[in-house]
C-alpha cells in the first residue's frame, strides 16, 4: 500500500463541504444501519457467509458502518482509510492462506470498499473488485441492501472457490472457521 505525503497537491474540501460531511456522519447512527439491515437480514447474511466458506478456504467479513468516528472526520479520512483499519481490527489479514476479504459499506458517504488480502488479491485485478462494488451500488440505490451484500458475497465466493477451493474427501483436513460469520454493524 502506498501513501501520498505530498499534501500540497491534494486540495482540502471547503469549509461547507467539511461541515456537511461532519453533519452526515453525526446524523447517521446504529438505528440507520438496523433499518437498512434488520436483525433477520444480519442472521441470513451470517448463514450465507458460513455456507460460502464451506466451499472454499477463504474468510469473508461484512462490515456496515453508519458514520465515521470523529477522529477520521477531523483528518478528512476516506471510507477506504476506515476499511483498511477495520481490515486489521477484524483480523481479515490474519488468515492462514492470506485469502480474507472484507466487504465494507459506509452509510453516511454511500461508500463501498472491498479489501482483499494478498493471497486472493494476487489472482483478481482491481477492475474486477471495482466492478463488483459498482454492482453493489446499483442494488443499494434501489434500497436493496441485503440483496446487494448477498450479490457481492456470491461474487467474492465464486472467486475464492476458483482460486482457493475447499478440499474434498475423507482425507481432507477439517477446516477451522478462522473468523466470525455474522456481519459487523458499527
Amino acid at each position: 500500500m502506498t501513501t501520498n505525503t505530498d499534501t500540497a497537491q491534494t486540495p482540502r474540501p471547503g469549509l461547507m463541504a467539511r461541515l456537511a460531511r461532519l453533519w452526515r456522519h453525526r446524523w447517521h447512527d446504529e438505528h440507520d444501519v438496523r433499518r437498512l439491515l434488520p436483525p433477520e437480514a444480519v442472521e441470513r447474511l451470517g448463514r450465507r457467509v458460513a455456507a460460502s466458506e464451506a466451499r472454499h478456504t477463504g474468510q469473508v467479513r461484512i462490515c456496515v458502518e453508519a458514520g465515521l468516528p470523529w477522529s477520521y472526520i477531523r483528518r478528512g479520512a476516506s471510507a477506504r482509510d476506515r476499511a483498511v483499519t477495520l481490515f486489521g481490527k477484524l483480523r481479515v489479514w490474519d488468515t492462514a492462506q492470506n485469502n480474507g476479504v472484507l466487504i465494507y459499506l459506509l452509510v453516511a458517504d454511500h461508500a463501498i470498499e472491498i479489501l482483499a488480502d494478498r493471497g486472493i488479491d494476487a489472482h483478481v485485478d482491481a477492475a474486477e473488485w471495482a466492478a463488483m462494488a459498482q454492482r453493489m451500488k446499483g442494488a443499494f440505490r434501489e434500497g436493496r441492501f441485503e440483496d446487494g451484500l448477498t450479490q457481492a458475497l456470491e461474487e467474492v465466493s465464486a472467486l475464492l472457490v476458483t482460486h482457493f477451493p475447499a478440499e474434498d474427501g475423507a482425507e481432507a483436513p477439517r477446516r477451522m472457521n478462522e473468523l466470525p460469520d455474522l456481519p459487523v454493524l458499527v
